[in-house]
């Protein structure tokens, strides 16, 4: 179908490698020219030589499946009619040990909170069924063998 790239740089410097005493901190650039800071998670390499404020693989992962779910979710309420105006989600994952007895993302929840637009709007049966199918559809989800939830809100609808 399509290729997708991501170029990763670390560079040591005068950092003291061997000794394991080295940052962490790298350049993630992506095919499009975004750049981002990465860095380990100060939750698996403690600080200084991890970067709080970079972001991490864990990080990256639960922005990745929160934010094809949406692209999904707003592609499909366009297409049945339905007028978003506002999606906002707070995402989380959970590291743990999976049945193999190694560390993984073991679930990710994705708490998106909609708000619809306009003269049709969907019931709350129809807002669970598109995000079950954006869901379905989301090729990060698909790729994964993490747990996946969607505990969306529905948010109040835009006055006119």
């Amino acid at each position: 179908m399509s290729q997708h790239s991501a170029d990763i740089l670390w560079q040591r410097g005068d950092q003291d490698f061997l000794g394991n005493r080295y940052s962490r901190r790298h350049t993630i650039r992506f095919d499009g020219g975004a750049e981002w800071l990465g860095s380990s998670s100060p939750h698996v390499v403690p600080l200084p030589l991890s970067d709080a404020a970079a972001v991490d693989p864990e990080e990256a992962f639960v922005a990745s499946l929160s934010s094809c779910h949406m692209l999904w979710f707003l592609s499909i309420a366009a297409s049945r009619g339905f007028c978003v105006e506002r999606y906002a989600d707070h995402a989380s994952g959970k590291m743990g040990s999976n049945a193999e007895g190694k560390i993984a993302m073991t679930v990710v929840t994705l708490r998106p909170e909609v708000q619809f637009s306009g003269e049709s709007l969907p019931t709350p049966e129809q807002h669970e069924a598109m995000h079950h199918s954006a869901h379905d559809q989301c090729f990060i989800a698909n790729s994964v063998k993490t747990d996946v939830r969607c505990e969306p809100v529905l948010a109040a609808a835009t006055p006119q």
